[in-house]
């Protein structure tokens, strides 16, 4: 009898962005003022479910704060995905400011004055 080959990449997507949605909407939940606007970005789950990378972006506040009390407020977090998950093991909750939209914007000014720079020149 052969085994049929388990869906485990599709599933860890699945699992990551039900993480995403969760978070972003318990994120809302959370009273610390040090939490600006956040944008969970990206979540990546380990193989073994047991940590969660969740990537976020700032449109309103410090980043810094914004990571440290998330990274405080990861327990309460997480216990609020095991009411909303249902999977097994919930994993850990490891908050990271994504920078990649703030790279994009300061590649997008070089950009525009670069293309000045071009129009004067010609």
């Amino acid at each position: 009898m052969r085994h049929k080959k388990s869906n485990v990449p599709n599933r860890s997507f699945r699992v990551a962005d039900q993480i995403q949605r969760d978070v972003a909407e318990l994120i809302r939940e959370l009273k610390d003022p040090r939490v600006g606007m956040v944008t969970v970005n990206s979540v990546n789950v380990s193989p073994d479910y047991a940590h969660a990378q969740i990537y976020f972006s700032v449109l309103v506040g410090d980043a810094a704060e914004s990571e440290a009390a998330l990274n405080e407020a990861a327990g309460y977090l997480r216990n609020g995905l095991f009411k909303r998950l249902a999977i097994h093991t919930v994993p850990t909750l490891h908050f990271h400011f994504d920078r990649t939209t703030e790279r994009a914007a300061d590649l997008s000014v070089l950009i525009a004055k670069a293309n000045a720079v071009r129009a004067k020149d010609e």
